[in-house]
């Protein structure tokens, strides 16, 4: 099952093309980074160009951006990978960084190092003890309806500060997990340590098919629970805003999101997780 975020991060508005940067722009154009370890997993990491305002953004040129021959380490603290780039085409573009020996475990800190002609991009990140979905369950307003919406419970645990992402994936028509819209939880914000909430699907970049916020009958959908640190948190916020205004993420109107590497922009994010598979009625 794959695990990742959601696009092709392509936020400044700077000239840059085919995996190089020119003299002329050494200093403006940013390295993008969409990097995560999960609990369980290897670290996986998208890197990309920052693309210009002036050009349109669409599923062919974002091949363009794409960055392929950085070196890619990450350090747990006594283990140190040097990341492979894979073809994977359920992802746009298909080039991603991923890891084969270091997998993630609560608790622990993975430091990532990216070398790329004459810059040196890093970050650090923690993955927060996961916390467990108790359920998740597809409910319809009517029996005769063919659509409806998933509900999650799981408990927040006391004297214990979390962040929190729910995401989906729906099987056969999403290759990654989706963050659901209002996803993104602070637990400062809960009256009840005992949380129940509906889940609306997020917005997927570049999808295939017509965006909508609710499930349909005959979906099989993966619903997991992902702890986060503040700055994923953060970033994930900033990213559903530009979403809430109408405007398109990949180049803000008017700030960047926010982004906890150094050197460069993007995110490199822990995430502590707990996986539901939900089945629905079948179509009739």
């Amino acid at each position: 099952m794959k695990n990742s975020c959601l696009f092709l991060l392509t936020i400044i508005a700077i000239s840059c093309n085919n995996d190089d940067f020119s003299t002329e722009i050494k200093l403006e154009s940013k390295i993008v980074v969409e990097g995560w370890i999960e609990e369980g997993d290897v670290p996986q990491l998208i890197l990309s160009s920052s693309i210009p305002v002036t050009e349109v953004i669409d599923s062919t040129n974002v091949f363009d951006h794409a960055i392929r021959s950085a070196r890619v380490t990450v350090s747990d603290g006594q283990n140190v990978e040097v990341l492979k780039v894979k073809n994977d085409k359920d992802r746009l573009p298909p080039f991603v960084y991923y890891g084969s020996e270091i997998i993630g475990e609560e608790g622990k800190t993975y430091t990532l190092k990216i070398e790329y002609l004459n810059r040196i991009v890093s970050a650090t990140t923690t993955i927060p003890s996961a916390v467990a979905l108790k359920s998740a369950e597809y409910i319809k307003n009517n029996v005769a309806d063919t659509t409806g919406y998933i509900f999650v419970k799981f408990d927040d645990p006391v004297n214990e500060k979390n962040y929190y992402q729910i995401a989906t994936r729906l099987a056969g028509q999403e290759p990654i997990f989706v963050p659901a819209f209002y996803g993104n939880l602070d637990d400062k914000n809960f009256d009840s340590p005992k949380i129940s909430m509906q889940i609306n699907r997020g917005v997927l970049i570049f999808p295939k098919t017509k965006y909508k916020p609710y499930f349909t009958d005959g979906d099989l959908i993966f619903v997991k629970l992902r702890t986060m640190n503040k700055d994923a948190l953060d970033f994930w916020n900033s990213w559903q805003n530009e979403i809430v205004n109408s405007r398109n993420p990949i180049y803000p109107s008017n700030t960047s999101l926010k982004s906890n590497i150094n050197g460069g922009i993007g995110i490199w994010a822990g995430y502590g997780q707990s996986t539901i598979t939900v089945r629905t009625p079948p179509k009739k």
